[in-house]
This record gives structure tokens, sequence and C-alpha cells, in this order.
């Protein structure tokens, strides 16, 4: 079964990379800045793509009380975020100096854009840490609990 990323999340996703792409085609130290920052991003948005984004397209009907033992399917996707979130976690450390890094230049040469674009990434990049990042791997516990429940006990041999 596969899980879609919820709207909202995939149109900010997307809009932080069409920035991220306008703001690497400066010239200088700023797009400079920018490309690293960019080479950073780039297999982590894959990755959160890939495993820390569609367990959230549960949340939703998980809310709304809808469960069925096909959900269960989430269960490779957030186990491996719960393994793989201390290495992700590391890769927003380094992205968020990167970050202050581009914010530095952009603020030396008077890119207010520049400036505003790294502010809204840094606050989204602690918005994946302290909200969607937990939030998928409590779909994951929930989805867990429910099927423990759902399921006939086993049968001693």
């Amino acid at each position: 079964m596969r899980y879609e990323i919820p709207l909202p999340l995939r149109q900010e996703h997307e809009q932080l990379h069409a920035e991220l792409r306008r703001v690497t085609r400066a010239e200088g130290e700023v797009g400079e800045a920018a490309r690293h920052l960019a080479r950073l991003m780039h297999p982590h948005f894959v990755k959160e793509d890939e495993i820390a984004l569609p367990p959230l397209g549960l949340l939703e009907g998980l809310a709304a009380g809808q469960f069925d033992a096909g959900m269960a399917a989430v269960l490779s996707l957030t186990d491996r975020l719960r393994a793989e979130l201390p290495a992700m976690l590391a890769e927003h450390r380094s992205i968020v100096a990167a970050l202050d890094r581009l914010e530095d230049v952009a603020r030396r040469v008077g890119r207010d854009d520049v400036i505003a674009f790294a502010r809204a990434l840094r606050l989204h990049a602690a918005t994946e840490e302290q909200v969607m990042y937990p939030a998928a791997i409590l779909v994951g516990g929930f989805v867990r609990q429910r099927l423990a429940l759902t399921e006939p006990p086993a049968v001693a041999a």
C-alpha cells in the first residue's frame, strides 16, 4: 500500500525547492552558498519524501477513526524513519549551518529576499523536527497498537 504525502506538505516542499533553485542561480558568494546548501538538501529531501512524509497521509483518516489492516504497510516506513532519525537530525544540523552561512552572506550583500528564504527554511526544518517526524513515528505506533488489538491471539503449541 502506498501513502500520499499530504498536499500542503508536498506544495511547501515544491515551493522551497523552487526558491532554492532561484537562489542557486545568484552570482558570487550568495550563489555559491546556495549551491552548497542545495547539495546538502537534495538527498535529505529525497529521504523525507520516501519515509518521513508519506505516513502523514494517514493522519486525517486515523484521527477520524478510520483503520484497516492494510495500513500495516506504513510500518516499514515509520520503522525506517525511527532508525534513520539520528542521521536525519544530523543532516538538519548541517543544513542549518549552511543556512547560517547563506544568511550571513546575504546580509553582507543586502539580499533581503535570500535572508527571508533562509529564515523560512530554518523554520521548516524546526517544524519537521518538532512536529512532522514525531507525528510520522506516532502514526506507526498507533497503527501497530491497532493491529495488535485486531489480530487474534496466538495459540500456544
